[in-house]
């Protein structure tokens, strides 16, 4: 299938560390849609060694869940708060929202989805993995599956490689469906990518 092509596993030692935007602490970054700057999204780790607060990004939406680590209290500017404390726990906000990452108990990791509000639609899933599931990915549509614990492979029609806890795949919509089967144990990260329709964007 020719979507198959260009889907991918990435494993987790091949994630970049870098500095965040507002040079408070470090992430490990995934992936992202392109690789300037104007990415539609981008999936991240962050490592919050501190409280600190967030860097803001305009036109963007976020959703952060906790993978590691005794807890994060989201504090923000205008008075409200979040507490994710238990794995698989997350909160989805607007990226101008300015806030404070607030540790609990030690650092923390934190998985980290952004997309442009106005060009993609995301949706994020917690899912236990137990035995099989099933992926289908629509044409232009990008699932990436992050594996927070456990281990799993793919039908082997795909020549993907097994999934390790932490590594993440990326699977890309061609110009036809695509079904993917993915088989094992533990828990999952399930986040659908799907570009916008021009009218959906506002555009005249």
């Amino acid at each position: 299938m020719p979507a198959m092509s260009d889907s991918r596993v990435i494993p987790a030692n091949d994630y970049r560390r870098e500095r965040w935007k507002n040079g408070l602490g470090w992430t490990r970054e995934i992936a992202r849609s392109h690789p300037s700057e104007d990415w539609d999204w981008r999936l991240s780790i962050a490592e919050i060694e501190h409280s600190a607060a967030f860097s803001t990004f305009d036109g963007v939406d976020r959703e952060l869940v906790l993978l590691q680590g005794q807890g994060v209290r989201l504090a923000f500017d205008d008075g409200e708060a979040a507490l994710l404390t238990l794995p698989g726990e997350r909160h989805r906000f607007a990226g101008e929202r300015a806030l404070r990452g607030e540790l609990i108990d030690g650092p923390t990791h934190d998985f980290n989805l952004m997309w442009r509000r106005d060009r993609i639609g995301a949706e994020l899933l917690v899912r236990p993995l137990v035995g099989s599931m099933l992926f289908f990915t629509a044409p232009g549509e990008t699932w990436a599956l992050h594996l927070m614990s456990g281990q799993a492979q793919f039908d082997r029609s795909t020549g993907l490689p097994p999934l390790w806890q932490g590594d993440t795949a990326l699977l890309v919509g061609g110009q036809t469906r695509s079904r993917y089967m993915l088989d094992g144990g533990g828990q999952l990260l399930a986040m659908r990518l799907t570009p916008l329709a021009p009218a959906q964007e506002g555009l005249q």
